[in-house]
């Protein structure tokens, strides 16, 4: 691929999630976020805040404080117990002990309202250029990533399912997700089927060296706009296979 090629790859829009009671508020943000190049999930409380973070790969989290039941403070010390994802606040202007609580248990940031969507947008893209993923090593194990994106596509590594540029679910066999972890963990590098075989082995898949060929071939079906013409799965001629696009690693 050429230097030109890749600026112009596909990336997938940030993965917002905005946890908050008011359903207009939750609409506004959903709508706004979504018009700026941001892919929004909006929840009304910390129940399903957990429920879309076992399902899917968030980049940020919007937390309001005052939630009824479980209150942001705790669902904010709960959050930064299980993984390290940025959050912004939404406070109340008579909430400042709350929002140093909150920024001492970890939060990255706060809006308080009433606030202009366009204030939290320019917050959120703030917070996310801290966060900037770094380039992970061939020795980083799996299980501490959480997803893959590439292309407009994302693996999530914690329920193994492939999500397409349209927001399709696709499922994988064992030896599809094995092979296409794979890849993702050694993009645009020349892979031989001896590697690919130790590589797709390191996550318990039966992947042989016979249906290797086979496998990418199955694979290709799914995630190539022309699998006759693919170009994410190249074949290099006596050496194996690249994988021809750059990923994204969410850990």
């Amino acid at each position: 691929m050429s230097d030109l090629e890749e600026q112009h790859a596909p990336v997938a829009p940030p993965h917002i999630l905005v946890v908050d009671d008011d359903p207009a508020l939750r609409d506004l943000l959903s709508g706004y976020l979504g018009e700026s190049d941001l892919r929004v999930t909006a929840v009304e409380n910390g129940r399903a805040m957990f429920e879309v973070l076992d399902q899917e790969a968030i980049d940020l989290v919007v937390l309001d404080l005052k939630l009824p039941g479980e209150d942001g403070l705790t669902l904010a010390r709960r959050l930064r117990e299980r993984a390290p994802i940025p959050v912004i606040l939404l406070t109340g202007r008579a909430e400042e002990a709350d929002r140093v609580m909150g920024l001492e248990l970890g939060a990255d940031d706060y809006v308080t309202k009433p606030f202009s969507p366009r204030e939290l947008l320019a917050r959120i893209r703030a917070v996310l250029r801290r966060y900037q993923p770094q380039p992970v090593l061939d020795t980083v194990r799996t299980d501490k990533r959480r997803a893959f994106r590439f292309a407009g596509w994302e693996l999530n590594l914690r329920t193994r399912r492939l999500t397409a540029p349209d927001g399709r679910k696709l499922e994988l066999s064992n030896n599809e997700y094995s092979l296409l972890v794979a890849f993702c963990s050694a993009p645009q590098r020349v892979l031989s089927r001896d590697q690919l075989l130790d590589l797709s082995r390191l996550h318990n898949a039966e992947v042989y060296d016979r249906t290797i060929d086979v496998q990418v071939l199955r694979l290709r079906r799914k995630i190539e706009a022309d699998h006759a013409k693919p170009t994410l799965i190249v074949t290099e001629r006596g050496a194996g296979y690249r994988f021809d696009t750059p990923v994204e690693t969410l850990v």
